[in-house]
């Protein structure tokens, strides 16, 4: 009966029989005992029989601590506890557990409804089944929230994420319902417990599973401290973003564009910077995904084109006649009073359109190709012209390019590097197609006089970057055009 130690008896008597019947053997051979017979017997029987003791003892306390945690578990379920599966523990429940752990890792599982939806009471009710399928009899599984669940287990890092990835692959299975199945994305997020303090565990694999939410979902992500302050720079920059627009937080630098020939500025790229009293300066790398998950990259680029028209106007008083460019995202594009609001913005401040450039990056064009084409013809027909940027010149982009109304095509300095096996430079093949399709080519990102020379060589009639220009305040790039008296459009 596991609810009961066995006896200690049958163990000490042994020994002490078998001593015995030795002795009378021995008695019954030799007739007496020696010294060293004697001293033999007395240093191997006793320490015997003291080491069942302790063996004894230490079982006993072993089936108390079973019967002790099968009767809270019995108090927990009912009185029918035999007869049900368990219930997942609470958050406390877990908390205490994690406190007499000293390994093991703690999984987070976090659960994301079609679309916008939360999964509903039956899908409910089959992950909490599939997760008890899936872990080990010694796991303990607990709900921390409406949508979210831990998983304690004492194995090791690597079978830690072998149990992270079983039960990722069981919980997106369709679930049945009437009508049809229903489906449920799954994000995991793991951290060591390592004797650390329960509510730091928690914390950690949180932490795993928010960054398993930012990269897509359905994905088991690890903590580690440098994820840790990625995430809490994450979190600090969506709390400060929204209102920084009314702030007055924002500001846009500019770097020159400058024909390679003449070493002179034919136009500027305005670009984006928030200046946050709390975080420093941010750079749109860090400050636009986090604009995109806050829905705010419309109310951003509005000021950005508002801003930029402005600044234009403020050089056009000077008599200087370059042209500027403005990044936008596809997301930006997609707007259908996009072309009408860069129109009004022009009408405000008396500009050209011609004067104003407007870029997209091609890595994010695909999925919205036919919006964008129809876009870009929409800003040519006002009369502002429009860009490519960061062409990876592959074979699908050159194949794209050819649907794109562009007036620039802007390329990073790789591409003016010679090929392979002494081939000619990829840049001689996006040269020879930008020319038929009537493109200027912009090479960007030059940051060495061999990398000019590379792309004036290349028959490239406008560069940026270091080498040339760097990004300046809109008061230092007017003295800087200061220098160039003749510099027009």
């Amino acid at each position: 009966d596991r609810d009961v130690a066995p006896a200690a008896w049958p163990r000490l008597t042994a020994p002490a029989g078998i001593a015995a019947l030795a002795a009378g053997v021995h008695l019954c051979v030799v007739g007496e005992f020696s010294t060293g017979a004697m001293a033999l017997g007395l240093t191997v029987v006793p320490p015997i029989m003291v080491g069942e003791l302790l063996a004894a003892a230490d079982q006993r306390r072993r089936v108390q601590r079973l019967a002790a945690r099968e009767a809270w578990l019995r108090r927990r379920l009912g009185p029918d506890a035999r007869a049900v599966e368990p219930a997942p523990l609470t958050r406390a429940d877990l908390v205490r557990a994690l406190a007499q752990r000293s390994g093991g890792a703690l999984l987070v599982v976090d659960l994301h409804g079609e679309g916008a939806a939360v999964p509903e009471g039956p899908v409910l009710t089959e992950v909490a089944r599939r997760l008890r399928v899936g872990v080990e009899a010694q796991d303990l599984v607990a709900r921390l929230g409406d949508t979210e669940y831990a998983v304690l287990t004492d194995v090791g890092p690597v079978l830690a994420y072998a149990l992270g990835t079983r039960l990722l692959a069981a919980l997106t299975e369709p679930y049945p319902r009437p009508g049809g199945v229903a489906r449920v994305r799954v994000s995991v997020g793991l951290a060591e417990t390592g004797g650390g303090e329960p509510e730091d565990v928690l914390r950690q694999a949180d932490l795993a599973r928010r960054r398993a939410v930012q990269l897509g979902r359905d994905r088991v992500e690890w903590y580690d401290a440098y994820l840790e302050e990625q995430l809490v720079r994450r979190l600090d920059l969506e709390r400060e973003l929204p209102g920084a627009v009314a702030r007055g937080e924002l500001d846009l630098v500019y770097q020159p564009v400058v024909a390679l020939a003449e070493r002179t500025p034919v136009g500027t790229e305005a670009l984006l910077r928030w200046r946050s009293p709390t975080l420093g300066t941010v750079l749109p790398a860090e400050l636009l995904p986090v604009a995109a998950d806050l829905d705010l990259v419309g109310e951003i680029g509005r000021w950005v084109v508002d801003r930029a028209c402005r600044q234009l106007a403020a050089w056009s008083g000077g008599g200087r006649e370059l042209w500027m460019a403005v990044n936008v995202t596809p997301r930006e594009l997609a707007a259908p009073d996009f072309v009408a609001r860069t129109a009004t913005a022009l009408a405000a401040y008396d500009v050209s359109p011609e004067r104003l450039v407007v870029e997209v990056a091609e890595p994010g064009v695909g999925a919205e190709l036919s919006t964008v084409v129809a876009r870009l013809a929409g800003l040519r027909s006002i009369g502002v012209r429009t860009a490519l940027d960061d062409f990876r010149a592959e074979h699908a982009s050159l194949a794209q390019l050819r649907r794109l109304p562009i007036d620039l095509l802007k390329v990073g300095p790789h591409l003016v590097r010679p090929g392979g096996d002494g081939q000619r430079p990829l840049i001689d093949v996006v040269a020879n197609l930008a020319d038929r399709l009537g493109v200027e080519l912009v090479v960007e990102e030059l940051e060495s006089e061999g990398q000019v020379a590379g792309a004036r060589r290349a028959g490239c009639r406008y560069g940026q970057g270091f080498a040339l220009a760097r990004p300046a305040t809109a008061e230092r790039v007017e003295a800087w055009f200061e220098e160039f008296p003749s510099a027009a459009r």
